[in-house]
Formats: structure tokens, C-alpha cells, sequence
């Protein structure tokens, strides 16, 4: 396995389980209310979901324009969860994990866009 598909497995599982988290749980939806969002918590789940998901097929299925998409799409979610996580004063090492999903996929992007 490259480093390019384990970072595409990565960040697919990753917003799959915060999604699953989502459906099964209260934290995620407290999340959403403490940040004043609640209203697109279920878009913004839903766009979690449908960007792994097109990672994964745009890989597995050489479908490069969906994989390109996905990985931006994903990127643009992730720095607006950044901004979001300044906006309400959380510290480094909260907002890190939304910081690295943001560079991941913004290296998905990249990567497909200029190397594959």
C-alpha cells in the first residue's frame, strides 16, 4: 500500500466514523449546538459521508475527477472547521484534529490534481 492510498483509507474511515458518531451518539450533536451550527450539522455530515465515500471510489475505480472533488470538497470542510474552532476560542489541541484532516485532504487534493 502507498502512502497516497493509505492517506485516501485514512481520511475516508476517519469521516466515516465521525459520521457514523454523528447517528449513534450525543456528543457529536453537542458539538454542533456548542458551536452554534446545529442547523447544518446534517449537511455537513452528509457532505462527511459523500466525501469518503467519492474518495474511495474516485481511487479504487480511477475515477480521478471524483476523487479531485472529493478531496477538496473535504479540505474546504475541514478549514471551515478550523475557522469555526478560532471562532469559539478552542485551544490547539482541539482544533488539531480538524487542522490535520484539513492538511490530508488538502495533500489528496494536491496530489491527485498534480501527480496522478
Amino acid at each position: 500500500m502507498s502512502a497516497f492510498q493509505f492517506c485516501i483509507l485514512l481520511s475516508s474511515i476517519a469521516f466515516i466514523g465521525y459520521s457514523i458518531a454523528y447517528f449513534t451518539g450525543p456528543k457529536m450533536k453537542s458539538e454542533f449546538k456548542r458551536f452554534g451550527l446545529e442547523k447544518y450539522a446534517f449537511i455537513t455530515v452528509f457532505f462527511q459521508i459523500i466525501g469518503a465515500l467519492g474518495l474511495l471510489i474516485g481511487y479504487f475505480f480511477s475515477f480521478k475527477i471524483l476523487l479531485e472533488i472529493s478531496a477538496v470538497g473535504l479540505s474546504v470542510l475541514m478549514f471551515l472547521g478550523v475557522l469555526v474552532r478560532i471562532k469559539v476560542k478552542d485551544g490547539l489541541f482541539v482544533s488539531l484534529p480538524a487542522f490535520f484532516f484539513f492538511l490530508l485532504n488538502a495533500y489528496i487534493a494536491w496530489y491527485s490534481i498534480f501527480k496522478i
